[in-house]
């Protein structure tokens, strides 16, 4: 390296440098360390005469290079959205990087590198000299290819039988592979602080962006990290990363890789350093373990092994979006419970879900009040009383049958002999009770009795085979019961049974994944067909009376948006669960809030005043 006055970037004045000096001529230390040399030259003879008494890896591993490499999931947009990792690694080729990147690294590590077989007994010999004028070990000997034997072949321990393995196996690997090869090897095997593995997650994890988007200061601030990761990182030790930056930049300027001008502008260019964070776990965690867990399943092996990128439906701004609007609607509820002096000490619930109605692409999930409390996921794994949500099946069923929207039906009060000479009364949620009304009247305002007499109409059976076909699964009542809901159902499950509305009797079925990427092979997850579950007619039907539920009946705090809007209320006994499920424009999202031990919201909140204002604000926000 040249003299401090020529370097390309002079260190500040204010930086000094101790050397102990010891009373030993430097002739002297030539000529000792010349005697070295011709022992090492001599002692290396005889050590490869014993190289079959050792136990040497196999070189297999190195040839056929696969290391775990971390697995990415991406947004619908194609940006980083998580990473699943054993080793936080993603291998990348030379020509996937900026070109001054291998460059840079065999300037800070191993300038000789394109020269020596391997090992480069110049640089031990100099490691020695300024070892033993510093008094203490300031330099190493290893070059790119022995850091690549250890990495991959060797124990960690320190001493002196694997130091002599590590240079065979140097020597062995550059007559094995290409000087490219072992390069391509090292930089993405090298660990660079933070838990990246690499150069690729070292420009993620450093500056967010990808190994060929880095510009020179950023490609010698990495190059700089592989002596002491930890201390240079630039997260923890910013002025040191800078110091050693310094040099990478001189070593390149003197090396010929960069003009002398190019560094020093390299050096003054301000670093935009990723904020160090959490990914995105409050928001994007109910959604991403869902994708997971449908990665694990379609790929059969852990996806900390994988090295796969899994691309996803997700849309991060309807996904905040569904955050904000959940977070806001549990905070007016537990506020509208604390001016009553009723709040439970558990913290109400809630959980949203968005598809796009026509294809049934999952665009945003949230399955609680915060992820990173309960990852639980009330959305797809909760299965909660349908309540009056489930009404527009009974209907359908009717329709299907014959009635018609406007068909009479009667409110009156109603008593079922049950066995045993018991006797189930059915009430209105008002209690009140309106005689002949129209099937779209009882369904606009959710009345209790109207539904269940025409249940007796229509029959249990055929409400079943309803509710099969528009996806409900589980198992349902076979009374008149489950024309109030006694049923148990997810949210995501309901809400793409109301796909069957806003898609002429087509239901879709919700789906997270778009393609996974491994080894380079792209397979496309294809989305699930849409089946006929009623007919386009009785769909039509079912949809124009649910948008009069929002402009006339019990879905009022959902009205007001720009174009049509449909949905239905819901809520169980004793206000235990409220819901809201709707459509507008492109988007049908499903609400629900309630407790996790079932206690009751409130005598006052319901699927009206408690889900539908959450879902107003969320469709509200996706023009």
């Amino acid at each position: 390296m040249s003299d401090e006055n020529q370097s390309p970037i002079p260190k500040s004045s204010t930086s000094t440098t101790t050397r102990r000096k010891l009373p030993l001529g430097e002739k002297h230390i030539i000529g000792f360390l010349f005697v070295i040399c011709l022992l090492l030259t001599g002692f290396l003879g005889s050590m490869l005469l014993t190289l079959k008494c050792l136990a040497i890896p196999d070189l297999r591993s190195v040839a056929n290079y696969a290391p775990l490499q971390a697995s990415i999931i991406y947004d619908r947009h194609g940006h980083e959205v998580d990473r699943i990792f054993t080793e936080n690694r993603t291998v990348v080729q030379l020509d996937e990087m900026n070109p001054l990147l291998p460059k840079a690294f065999v300037a800070a590590e191993d300038g000789r590198f394109f020269e020596h077989p391997g090992l480069d007994w110049f640089s031990v010999v100099r490691a020695i000299f300024a070892n033993v004028r510093s008094g203490r070990k300031s330099q190493g000997g290893s070059t790119i290819t022995q850091q690549v034997a250890r990495a991959l072949l060797l124990s960690p321990e320190k001493t002196y039988i694997r130091k002599f393995k590590e240079a065979i196996l140097a020597w062995r690997i550059d007559t094995l592979l290409t000087k490219e090869e072992i390069l391509f090897i090292y930089l993405n095997q090298i660990y660079l602080g933070e838990g990246a593995h690499g150069v690729e997650a070292a420009a993620r994890v450093y500056f967010d962006k990808s190994a060929i988007q880095l510009n020179l200061a950023e490609v010698a601030l990495l190059a700089g990290l592989p002596q002491a990761p930890s201390r240079y990182s630039p997260l923890k030790n910013p002025d040191l990363a800078r110091g050693r930056q310094r040099y990478v930049l001189n070593r390149m300027a003197e090396d010929g890789y960069v003009s002398a001008e190019s560094a020093r502008g390299a050096y003054e260019k301000e670093l935009n350093l990723r904020t160090v964070h959490e990914p995105y776990a409050a928001m994007n965690g109910y959604y991403l373990d869902t994708v997971k867990k449908q990665a694990f399943e379609i790929l059969g092996r852990p996806l900390q092994e994988a090295g796969a990128k899994i691309y996803t439906f997700l849309d991060q701004d309807l996904q905040q979006q569904a955050y904000n609007a959940v977070g806001s609607g549990l905070k007016a509820t537990r506020s509208r419970q604390a001016l009553k002096g009723a709040v439970s000490r558990e913290v109400p619930q809630g959980a949203l879900v968005c598809l796009e109605r026509k294809t049934g692409k999952v665009r945003a999930i949230i399955g609680g009040a915060d992820y990173t409390q309960s990852p639980f996921n009330r959305a797809t794994q909760a299965r909660r009383p349908a309540g009056s949500i489930f009404k527009p099946f009974v209907y359908s069923a009717a329709l299907e049958n014959g009635w018609q929207s406007n068909s009479l039906i009667s409110d009156a009060p109603l008593a079922i002999s049950g066995r045993k000479g018991s006797t189930w009364q059915p009430k209105n949620y008002t209690g009140q009770y309106h005689g002949e009304i129209s099937l779209e009247t009882a369904l606009v305002n959710s009345y209790n009795t109207a539904t269940v007499r025409l249940m007796q109409h229509v029959g249990v059976k055929k409400v079943h085979e309803i509710a099969k076909k528009v996806g409900i699964t589980a198992e349902m009542p076979p009374d008149l019961s489950l024309a109030l809901g006694a049923v148990d159902v997810s949210l995501l499950e309901m809400t793409a049974a109301y796909s069957t509305f806003v898609n002429n009797g087509r239901r879709v079925s919700p789906d997270f994944i778009d393609a996974i990427v491994v080894d380079g092979q792209k397979n496309v997850v294809p989305l699930r067909a849409p089946t006929l579950a009623m007919s386009p007619t009785v769909a039509l039907q079912m949809r124009m009376m649910l948008e009069k539920v929002i402009t006339d009946g019990t879905g009022k705090r959902a009205a007001g948006l720009v174009g049509k809007s449909g949905g239905k209320t819901g809520t169980s006994d004793n206000n235990r669960d409220a819901w809201f499920i709707g459509f507008n424009g492109d988007y049908l999202a499903g609400v629900w809030v309630g407790h996790d031990r079932n206690q009751s919201l409130g005598n006052t909140e319901s699927g009206g005043r408690t889900a539908a204002p959450i879902w107003r604000e969320f469709i509200g926000k996706t023009k």
